[in-house]
């Protein structure tokens, strides 16, 4: 577990802008990567490196990349482009983009998605916290501009979100968290080394919880009560009070079945796996994504997807061959 020592930051651990590298995963939405391009070319301080994975978009992607190269890099930032020969979904991206950042010796790693924008003073709300940890959440606000809540917490044995873990914050401006998001998180080069890159096996869903679960059993994580990031997405949800159900996909339900296979094998491999708490959290998501799909999205028939990810994620904890995700070298 981690222990006090593990939050230190002195003399090269120091922040330093020009050591962050921010990386944005893309796919076919170029529009909103173009709002989120534009958002970089406006905060201060500046980072040392932009990497943007595109997983094969067949739209004018590249087009929008380029265009925003010179603005970039005429302020100091570089801008690579790494376009993946085929879809390798959200996982895969941040996978292919992690490494990119770790090769080109980024001390720090920012990774989100393309469909927010970044707040012009974010990197100075992040740098205050980085003497003290090396997995910083900030915070991020709704596409109608309120907060937006983010299930920090997850009950570990179950491999589930907590969705009542408190959303305010106390006089320290911080929570411990033993999940991730990979809309907004930065992490150290250490913690990436030791914990390898994202599991590019998920495609999609529970890879950045896998990854910030990782990251909390060596270190001290946080969730800070910055605001860092503005969503730039609408997305169709039912309001249940508390808190908000948001509506999904038959992709998104499939994967969020299948990969409680890969979650089975990374918890086996750390020694946490506990077969009756495990599988009462699989049966607690099996029954979320049915409440999902008939309440906020009014259908029934994408069921279906759910038992066949059921079926993929027992033959994936079935496969002695796997292995998790291995540390990285220098």
């Amino acid at each position: 577990m981690p222990t006090s020592g593990d939050h230190a930051h002195t003399g090269s651990d120091a922040f330093d802008p020009a050591s962050t590298a921010i990386v944005v995963v893309t796919y076919n939405r170029s529009a909103l990567l173009t709002t989120l391009l534009a958002s970089l070319t406006r905060i201060d301080p500046r980072p040392g490196h932009v990497v943007v994975v595109d997983n094969a978009s067949s739209d004018d992607t590249t087009q929008v990349v380029e265009s925003y190269r010179e603005r970039l890099e005429s302020a100091g930032t570089s801008l690579v482009y790494r376009r993946l020969e085929t879809n390798t979904g959200g996982s895969g991206g941040f996978s292919a983009g992690v490494e990119t950042a770790y090769q080109l010796g980024a001390e720090w790693i920012w990774v989100m998605d393309d469909d927010v924008e970044v707040l012009p003073d974010a990197l100075t709300s992040l740098a205050r916290w980085t003497p003290r940890f090396k997995v910083i959440q900030g915070r991020r606000y709704d596409y109608d501009g309120s907060p937006f809540y983010w299930q920090y917490r997850i009950a570990e044995r179950m491999a589930i979100p907590i969705p009542f873990a408190p959303a305010g914050f106390d006089a320290s401006g911080y929570k411990e968290m033993n999940s991730g998001c990979f809309e907004g998180m930065l992490v150290h080069r250490d913690i990436v080394k030791q914990i390898g890159l994202p599991d590019h096996r998920f495609f999609i869903y529970w890879d950045d919880q896998v990854y910030g679960w990782l990251a909390s059993r060596i270190t001290t994580s946080v969730v800070v009560e910055d605001f860092i990031l503005r969503r730039t997405r609408d997305i169709k949800k039912l309001n249940l009070g508390a808190r908000n159900l948001r509506a999904s996909s038959d992709a998104y339900r499939y994967y969020i079945m299948r990969n409680r296979g890969h979650l089975k094998q990374y918890y086996r491999a750390n020694h946490a796996y506990s077969p009756v708490l495990f599988a009462a959290g699989t049966t607690l998501t099996f029954l979320k994504e049915l409440i999902r799909l008939t309440v906020a999205e009014r259908r029934i028939n994408g069921a279906s997807n759910l038992w066949r990810g059921l079926r993929d994620a027992h033959a994936i904890a079935k496969d002695r061959s796997w292995r998790p995700m291995p540390p990285l070298s220098d």
